[in-house]
């Protein structure tokens, strides 16, 4: 019940906003409303904590033959610490909207509360069915805001092109239900058949962009600061909760270090590129790219936990850099403690993303997290355009610093407490060679021309020329248009009105055939 509790809130929330702007499109209290309903989420989100475990358990869908498995939440160690980082995440987005006059927009903020809504639904999810439903509505969403912000008909392909590699991503998902199925076992997370835990880190890994190595979304879009972060970074929690799911027995397969090598490669890739990004927004690809690499090595390692810990870390870490858009030197210094969280240092957020085995991965492991640390120092030191504290109104001077602080007060919280993750050493031997690499590469930075910000020009976002992956979704994109359009000719044509009328009857002979 605390799970539709907090669900609830968020959701009727943007239902109020929507509400109120129908009929006070000026009304002054949208930004409360927006608000009140995050803080009440959030803190109904540490309630979990006083009674975790426990389900939240939807009536069956009919026929049950068809729906063997019922819709499914959890709430436990795996899942809190998303839900607690995605639902500061809302509140940070409308606490630092103060400092943002161009997203004055009450259905921005509705839209924001109700992505916050599905993504604890998807963190939640207990069976692949659950989390399909929470992924589809969250593609439709991206879909949407996606041809929304893009112009032309070439970036619109590249729209449904990056939509597409998800889609596919959900059908492995589905074909993991088959191989769970056929070897008798039941399609939950607690029970899946150990033959479908690869198809689970290939499904997550597609959905990501990791495998194959790919940018998930147009870089030509143009979304807000704060609607746009929100959206890539619940969209890709809402995938990496896959992860933790994963069966320890799938991963002695012989693939297991194939599928390490190429995350390895992303997350090298990934961090690289986030390094040299002339700014934080723009190098927000590579930034979901490398946490979501690390979170599937973390994962092939034998570490749901690390995939958990490395997910908190991309939605809190990157979430309170992309959301500061006013520059002001005492909460710069508050943005570095994100360097902490990714050190995976002892008690620190990630100090147990590297328990497992890693084996001879460890030097790239290490080589491409203190790549990340140092984008993430580079990028937060940049000198930038950008406004002033002191400029903008009083009230707005007091909120939003809360809104930067809130996230970095939770990587210190999820540090210490909540879940198993929580007070660990970890790999701290590890952890100090990274971070004394980051020291040298935030020293070299500004001194040694390949660490100068250039922008990323071979892995672009799903291009139909790129690539045999998308030359194949780019082919069946084409094939669907031209069967949609062969169907349009025909029921448009003379007989369009007899065909309709056909296709009617047949609906209803098998509807009648279903009915007992």
């Amino acid at each position: 019940m605390l799970i539709l509790i907090s669900c609830f809130l968020l959701f009727a929330g943007a239902f109020a906003l929507i509400v109120v702007n129908a009929v006070q499109p000026n009304a002054r209290y949208s930004w409360l409303v927006a608000v009140g309903s995050a803080i009440l989420a959030l803190a109904s989100v540490l309630i979990w904590l006083a009674t975790m475990p426990f389900d939240l358990v939807l009536p069956a869908w009919q026929p049950q033959t068809l729906f063997a498995n019922p819709i499914l939440f959890r709430a436990d160690g795996f899942s809190w610490p998303l839900a607690l980082s995605i639902t500061g995440l809302v509140l940070s987005v409308l606490l630092t909207a103060v400092a943002r006059s161009a997203i004055a927009n009450s259905y921005t903020w509705a839209g924001t509360l109700a992505l916050g809504g599905f993504g604890l639904l998807a963190v939640t999810a207990y069976n692949p069915f659950t989390l399909l439903l929470i992924w589809c509505a969250l593609d439709l969403t991206e879909l949407v805001t996606q041809l929304r912000s893009v112009e032309g008909p070439s970036n619109n392909e590249k729209v449904v092109i990056s939509i597409s590699t998800r889609a596919l991503g959900s059908f492995i998902l589905l074909w993991a239900n088959i191989v769970s199925i056929a070897q008798g076992s039941a399609f939950d997370f607690q029970y899946i058949a150990p033959a479908s835990g690869l198809y689970f880190v290939v499904a997550a890994g597609l959905r990501l962009g990791v495998l194959p190595l790919h940018l998930p979304y147009s870089a030509e879009s143009i979304v807000r600061r704060g609607f746009g972060t929100s959206l890539r970074l619940i969209s890709a929690a809402s995938s990496l909760t896959l992860l933790a799911h994963v069966p320890s027995g799938s991963l002695s397969s012989v693939f297991t270090p194939y599928l390490t090598t190429l995350s390895i490669i992303a997350a090298l890739y990934g961090c690289w590129m986030w390094l040299r990004a002339p700014d934080e927004l723009t190098g927000r690809p590579y930034w979901v790219i490398g946490l979501a690499a690390f979170s599937v090595v973390a994962a092939l390692g034998g570490n749901p936990l690390g995939a958990v810990a490395w997910g908190c870390a991309l939605v809190l870490t990157g979430g309170v850099l992309f959301l500061a858009s006013v520059q002001h030197a005492w909460l710069n210094r508050v943005l570095l403690a994100g360097a902490w969280s990714l050190s995976s240092l002892p008690f620190s957020l990630t100090a147990s993303a590297w328990i497992g085995n890693l084996g001879f991965f460890i030097p790239f492991v290490i080589a491409a997290q203190s790549l990340l640390i140092a984008g993430y120092i580079r990028h937060t030191i940049r000198p930038s355009g950008r406004d002033s504290l002191d400029s903008q109104e009083t009230w707005a001077s007091k909120v939003y610093p809360a809104g930067i602080i809130l996230p970095v007060a939770l990587q210190f919280l999820l540090g210490w407490v909540g879940w198993d993750g929580a007070r660990q050493i970890g790999a701290w031997l590890q952890a100090i060679i990274a971070s004394t690499l980051t020291v040298g590469l935030v020293w070299a930075t500004p001194r040694f021309r390949i660490f100068n910000p250039v922008r990323g020009n071979w892995a672009r976002p799903a291009a139909p020329e790129r690539g045999s992956v998308y030359n194949s979704i780019w082919g069946l994109n084409r094939g669907f248009g031209q069967i949609v359009r062969a169907v349009t000719d025909t029921l448009e044509g003379e007989g369009g009105v007899m065909w309709t009328l056909l296709f009617m009857i047949l609906f209803i002979s098998l509807m009648a055939q279903g009915t007992p």
